[in-house]
């Protein structure tokens, strides 16, 4: 229990970042700020006002933005840059009170769910935009959105079963990842056909 809640807090604070980074910043900060959950030392820092501030109004920004379809697709591909080493810093932060060692390990194992969730959702989101409604597009963000505040939470009052649901969800990336990439490629083959046949 020593060695799995902090591991699990870790994986589970990088995993979500691949959904969510600001909502996860954001709720870590506000949950800390209000007495109900106690942040690691050096992770502190994110209840900070500053920081509240900025994670707050770029969570709000990417609310929305994920919202519309088409759009979604465009900040998923410029979030790359940004979800994927913000997962890592985190589940480092949140065992560097342990060792420098273990901080590592968790950066690397925080970087890897943080890109597979990522990319697991980036192109989800590129299926989903071929529907001509939105309803399952506002549908995938709101459950984004939910899973996204309920891992921080599950990381810090319930981190076994968070670690329970992470080995299910890990498994359902490995599954999913490939065949999403599939439909990705038959997505942008028939885009680049029909831009072909109007120029």
């Amino acid at each position: 229990m020593d060695i799995v809640a902090p591991v699990a807090m870790a994986a589970g604070l990088g995993w979500a970042s691949g959904l969510r980074l600001y909502a996860v910043l954001f709720s870590l900060g506000a949950l800390h700020y209000l007495g109900m959950i106690t942040l690691p030392p050096d992770l502190e820092i994110v209840a900070h006002p500053a920081v509240m501030a900025v994670s707050g109004a770029l969570f709000l920004i990417e609310f929305g933005a994920d919202k519309i379809p088409g759009f979604d697709s465009v900040w998923d591909t410029f979030q790359t840059f940004i979800r994927i080493p913000g997962g890592a810093l985190l589940a480092a932060a949140a065992v560097a009170d342990h060792s420098a060692a273990f901080a590592l390990a968790a950066a690397v194992l925080g970087g890897t769910l943080a890109a597979g969730a990522h990319f697991t959702k980036a192109g989800s989101r590129v299926l989903i935009n071929t529907s001509p409604e939105p309803f399952s597009n506002w549908t995938a963000s709101l459950t984004e959105d939910a899973l996204a505040a309920g891992t921080v939470w599950f990381a810090f009052k319930h981190p076994l079963a968070l670690a329970a649901l992470l080995i299910v969800l890990i498994a359902l990336m490995i599954w999913l990842l490939p065949r999403l990439w599939r439909g990705v490629r038959r997505v942008i083959k028939t885009t680049r056909e029909l831009l072909g046949s109007t120029g």
